[in-house]
């Protein structure tokens, strides 16, 4: 089954400034196009890219709970400082092919984050 996925990211200003900005990624078609909803346990949590024959990730959307007041820190490894996301926004990576792995610390645990791949 072949899957193309597009990501795009759009930016709108108004007020003093007005623009329109749309940036697209490249087309994957050979996405994944999976959805998971995951718990995030206190303290690291490694997330591993989906491993499908013929299938190639190129993007991760990290999307917490809309109530979420935890902080999540995204890790290349465990030993990483970590990079704060914002508690409640969405999160959009672009992946090189090579990506197979990466660290959410989470500050509590955290039911409900939906992680999507593209």
């Amino acid at each position: 089954m072949a899957v193309t996925s597009n990501r795009q990211l759009q930016v709108l200003f108004s007020g003093d400034i007005t623009e329109n900005i749309i940036q697209s990624a490249l087309d994957n078609a050979v996405s994944p196009a999976m959805t998971l909803i995951q718990t995030l346990a206190i303290g690291d949590n490694t997330i591993t890219a989906p491993v499908v024959s013929g299938v190639t990730v190129t993007g991760l959307t990290i999307i917490p709970p809309a109530a979420n007041v935890n902080l999540i820190k995204l890790k290349q490894t465990a030993t990483d400082a970590g990079v704060p996301l914002h508690k409640t926004d969405w999160t959009s990576l672009s992946l090189d092919t090579t990506f197979t792995t990466l660290v959410l610390n989470a500050a509590a645990q955290i039911v409900g984050v939906r992680l999507i791949w593209s």
